[in-house]
Order: structure tokens, then C-alpha cells, then sequence
């Protein structure tokens, strides 16, 4: 599977879902059980190594004005909301994290911004499909630590300045 064929299966499912986080996670199992299981490894590491690559300071302080708040797990799980989202505002958000203000159109706290699903639905379609665990990717782990600058995102003015439009749009007052 290429990365084309990747952001396909992410779209494809997204729009399937029209834009439910948990039901796109249901229907991209139920693509990737029609793939063999190597393509769907395959998916996963296209998988990991966006959702490594998101773990950046910039990307959590606009989970984090988002979400109101993000501690680690929901970072994570925001990580794989954004994956979910396609190829144009993941990258967006990856290159420059306060563009998310202008690429998402709408943001509900309550829908939005928790992928936690999407992040297993490779291993668990990779199970359903060879009654095992799926194996070791060989890709490198996440960095135990955001690259980037790091920021105090308890500190309002601090996040405010950093992500201007994100906050002018989703901030709180």
C-alpha cells in the first residue's frame, strides 16, 4: 500500500461516516478485512509514522486549544483524529498547527478531535483477519517528548500568542 492508497482508505471512510470518528473507525475495519493482511500492516505503519510524526509541541497546544484543555491521552487520541481527517489538514496542521483555523470548518468538543478507535482499527482488522496480534511494525516509537519548542499550555497568553487564529476562532473568552 502506498501513501496514496492510505489517505484513499482515510477519506474514503471519513466521508462514510460523515465525519463520525468512531463509525469511520468501524468502516475502515471493514475495508481493511478485504485487504491481505500485509497490506494492512502496511496501513499501519502509514498509520504510525503520521501519528509519530504529529507528536510535536505545536500540534498538542492546538489540540489543546480545541479540546480546552488535552492532557496526554487526549493528545494522543487527537493525534489520530487528525490522521482521520485526510491528507490536507493533517498536513496542514503538521507544517503550521494554527492553520487549523481556516482548514477545519467546524469543531464540536464533543465529536471532534477523539480518534481513539481509528488508532486500533489496523490491529484489529489485522487480528480478525489472522487470528494473531499483529507483529512489530519496525518503525521507530513515538519520541517520548513533543519535538519542537515546548510551550505552557496552562499559560493562556503564552498559547493565545502562539496559535492566534486558532484562538480568536476557538479560544476561550
Amino acid at each position: 500500500m502506498d501513501e496514496t492508497e492510505f489517505w484513499e482508505l482515510i477519506d474514503a471512510t471519513r466521508q462514510g461516516a460523515d465525519g463520525d470518528p468512531e463509525d469511520q473507525a468501524d468502516l475502515l475495519v471493514e475495508r481493511l478485512l478485504g485487504l491481505d493482511p500485509d497490506l494492512v500492516l502496511d496501513f499501519a505503519r502509514h498509520f504510525e509514522a503520521r501519528y509519530n510524526r504529529a507528536c510535536t509541541w505545536d500540534v498538542w497546544g492546538a489540540a489543546w486549544v480545541l479540546l480546552g484543555g488535552a492532557s496526554d491521552d487526549a493528545f494522543d487520541y487527537f493525534r489520530c483524529w487528525l490522521i482521520g481527517q485526510g491528507r490536507e489538514v493533517y498536513e496542514g496542521a503538521v507544517h503550521e498547527s494554527d492553520s487549523l483555523a481556516e482548514l477545519l470548518d467546524d469543531f464540536d468538543e464533543e465529536l471532534d478531535g477523539d480518534g481513539e478507535e481509528l488508532g486500533y482499527a489496523a490491529d484489529e482488522a489485522y487480528e480478525q483477519l489472522t487470528g494473531t496480534v499483529a507483529p512489530d511494525l519496525g518503525i521507530a516509537p513515538a519520541p517520548a517528548e513533543p519535538r519542537g519548542a515546548p510551550i505552557d499550555l496552562e499559560d493562556d497568553r503564552a498559547v493565545a500568542a502562539r496559535f492566534p487564529r486558532l484562538w480568536e476562532r476557538f479560544g476561550r473568552d
